[in-house]
């Protein structure tokens, strides 16, 4: 084919590409645009949901005509960018939250880091108050958990039993920012600070939300030694599945790509190789000298990448976040002023020193409330209004557990009942960027109708 020739098919290959993305945009507006009048009782009032446009759909249909598939350019593009939003050197895509928190904790079981490596046995410290992924991978290696309580208003980690929960065994701190509301990082800091512990910030329900430590403004995930993220569909952002790794140790970054690709020792991205220049040239283990490089394995590892298809997505999002976070915090807002003074109900708090990007709106009935928690969130759901428990409310007591032993497998501090509390009479609605007005104040009208109603009896 002649220079004239490829010319021509290049621009007709565009153009017909062009023509794909215009329609989509088309199918967009006729299939997902059109608003959905609210009537009250009627319509569902979700707790979350997908929040996109045109330009989402775009990104997917450019990106399958391209048929990378894999993890690819889009993928390295979202990297960089969330990196940069983050403000944090290196971020690692993959394909969930749990993917995300597995791949963190795993990263400090590598053997390279030497005695601070987490071994079977060894502890960290945790709260059984929270999704149980941020747990899991820590019983799955054969490391031990150490449960500590609940701070009420907060709903997260009472930071005051961290001293009980140390033993000459833990090695790291892993919990999350619960419903985007941060923990007391200033004190969790200090405390790994002080032993010598790793922190790992599972920041899958609190994208976008900031601390003040160390004279400014940080974002959450970015402030332990590791961050996670999530992109499920109720999420800050969304990739339909996806989640993200960060963190600004280069160690730590070279650890959660190799066990997220398989655990190989080779740092090629896909389709690339010999990236150092040496691949058929070193020696390995006991491996022959010569050995193929890319397939070498320094850890054991999984298959955890996320798709080019995913991170196209995720690109159009990432331009939205800024606006997504806004949202979130005057929707909460619009919440706490319409349901604030109501009795019976307990609000949350945002931590000192925090800029909550609030996940959800996290309430609790008070005990002499004169009505439960199941009777006003079956009430609310009753009137099309959805709502969530805080996750697990206490892991301890699913039935997950039961082939667990006390003592052995993992260790509570105390009796939890802050914790028992947030799974008996905790639940949380919604505050994500697809609340109108007219469904936040239908939220707020049917809880106080609930209350009021059982004030008159």
């Amino acid at each position: 084919m002649n220079k004239v020739s490829q010319e021509n098919s290049f621009r007709r290959k565009d153009e017909i590409k062009q023509q794909i993305l215009e329609l989509t945009r088309e199918y967009y507006k006729e299939t997902h645009a059109l608003k959905q009048n609210f009537e009250p009782g009627k319509t569902k009032v979700n707790y979350g949901g997908r929040y996109f446009d045109d330009n989402e759909m775009v990104n997917l249909i450019d990106a399958s005509l391209d048929f990378w598939l894999t993890a690819g350019p889009w993928a390295h593009k979202f990297e960089t960018r969330l990196a940069k939003w983050l403000d944090i050197r290196y971020c690692s895509l993959c394909n969930s939250g749990s993917s995300a928190n597995l791949l963190a904790f795993s990263a400090l079981t590598a053997h390279e880091l030497g005695d601070r490596a987490i071994r079977r046995g060894d502890e960290v410290i945790t709260v059984a108050a929270g999704f149980p992924t941020t747990v899991s991978a820590i019983l799955q290696y054969g490391a031990v958990p150490v449960f500590v309580d609940m701070n009420l208003k907060e709903s997260n980690i009472d930071t005051a039993q961290l001293e009980t929960a140390l033993s000459a065994k833990t090695k790291a701190v892993m919990i999350a920012h619960s419903l985007g509301n941060p923990f007391n990082l200033q004190a969790v800091v200090d405390f790994c600070k002080k032993y010598g512990l790793w922190l790992v910030e599972d920041n899958c329900d609190a994208l976008g939300s900031e601390y003040f430590i160390d004279g400014e403004w940080k974002k959450t995930g970015t402030i332990g030694d590791i961050g996670t993220s999530s992109f499920y569909p109720p999420h800050h952002m969304t990739m339909g599945e996806g989640g993200a790794v960060y963190t600004n140790n280069p160690e730590l970054h070279k650890y959660v790509n190799s066990f997220r690709d398989w655990g190989r020792d080779c740092w090629c991205t896909g389709g690339v190789d010999n990236t150092c220049g040496c691949r058929f040239t070193k020696q390995f283990g006991q491996l022959p000298e010569g050995y193929d490089h890319k397939y070498v394995y320094s850890h054991m590892g999984y298959n955890l990448k996320a798709t080019d298809l995913q991170a196209a997505i995720g690109c159009a999002q990432l331009d939205k976040l800024d606006y997504i976070v806004d949202q979130r915090r005057k929707n909460f807002d619009y919440l706490y002023e319409g349901l604030k003074n109501t009795e019976g109900l307990i609000l949350p708090e945002a931590q000192k020193n925090s800029r909550p990007s609030w996940f959800g709106f996290f309430i609790t009935v008070s005990k002499d409330a004169g009505y439960t928690r199941n009777e006003l969130t079956g009430f609310l759901e009753e009137h099309n209004v959805q709502t969530r428990n805080l996750f697990a409310g206490n892991l301890l007591r699913h039935p997950a557990f039961e082939q667990y032993e006390l003592n052995r497998d993992y260790r509570v501090i105390g009796n939890l009942p802050v914790t028992d509390t947030i799974m008996n009479d905790s639940f949380w609605i919604g505050v994500y960027p697809g609340m109108t007005e007219e469904k936040l104040q239908y939220m707020v009208d049917t809880v106080k109708l609930f209350v009021n109603s059982k004030k008159i009896k």
